[in-house]
């Protein structure tokens, strides 16, 4: 099976790479200048030099505080690049896994939110990443747009590493303790759909088809986010500072972000049988990856 992903750079694109082998697929992946969402004619010969059986959109504007004043840049990539990958796939009849954001909410909900939740995004990210979706879904019908949130990952730029690089620079950091949500492993997503793919090629089950949430198990604040990445790096002998709880008024960004991001993943588990692991231990390995050598093999 040849799965292209289309993106090479980021995050769940590089694991998508790396584990494609274990999985016992062939992955092909293309990320810019060769291939481009706002130039979807290199999108099209992409496809055609692979013949994929299923493709991942894995590219993204991402961007999040520079979109509000790159608004046009965005949605031509989130959502006009987006509908024109559907489109290239519906002429070519595959499949395709779409990579979505909690950031389509409005995050004003106190319950984990579900895929026929309505759509209200603050943010000019969160609104094309939205129309993207719209567009997917318009011009596709075997489709899987995956809604996923806080991902993170020893490759790529992440919250994690952010706070690694500032906790050896920094004796303290305030980290916002107000906005909740669920840190996610880019390994684990990658795993996750190459384990899905077979079943998206072989099945003509219309069900399906359509939107899931998938996100690591149990929910933190960014605090306490950042307090298990220090408390993980202290045991690998890291000197890491003192941390201070913030609110989101605070430290004020240019795009809002969604208080709550909390995604209930139950139609995923359901359909697929498996869901992904709780956010600690992933962040574990995650941190192996990073600070390879313990304090314990240091002082031996």
């Amino acid at each position: 099976m040849k799965i292209a992903v289309i993106g090479s750079e980021g995050q769940i694109a590089h694991y998508l790479q790396v584990r494609g082998r274990a999985h016992g697929l062939s992955v092909f992946s293309a990320g810019r200048p060769e291939v481009d969402l706002t130039r979807p004619q290199t999108v099209g010969e992409f496809l055609d030099r692979v013949e994929p059986d299923l493709v991942v959109n894995a590219a993204a504007y991402t961007a999040v505080d520079k979109a509000e004043n790159d608004s046009e840049h965005a949605f031509l990539v989130n959502a006009t690049g987006a509908g024109e990958v559907a489109r290239l796939c519906s002429q070519i009849n595959r499949p395709l896994v779409h990579i979505s954001t909690d950031y389509v909410f409005d995050g004003s909900s106190r319950t984990p939110y579900v895929e026929t939740d309505a759509v209200l995004p603050l943010s000019v990210y969160g609104a094309s990443k939205a129309a993207g979706e719209m567009a997917v879904r318009r011009a596709l019908v075997e489709n899987i747009i995956i809604r996923t949130a806080w991902v993170y990952g020893a490759h790529g730029g992440n919250f994690v590493k952010t706070m690694l690089r500032l906790g050896a620079e920094r004796p303290e950091l305030g980290v916002v303790d107000d906005q909740r949500g669920s840190p996610t492993s880019a390994l684990d997503l990658a795993d996750a759909i190459l384990q899905i793919a077979p079943r998206l090629v072989a099945n003509s089950d219309a069900a399906l088809w359509g939107t899931y949430h998938l996100t690591g198990a149990t929910e933190t604040t960014w605090h306490g986010f950042a307090a298990e990445i220090f408390r993980q790096a202290s045991v690998r002998g890291a000197i890491v500072p003192r941390l201070k709880a913030i609110k989101t008024a605070e430290y004020p960004t240019p795009a809002r972000r969604p208080a709550y991001s909390g995604l209930d993943n139950t139609r995923f588990v359901s359909t697929f049988g498996f869901g992904l692991p709780d956010w600690r231990a992933s962040l574990a390995s995650c941190m192996s990856e990073l600070m390879p050598v313990s304090f314990t093999e240091k002082v031996a």
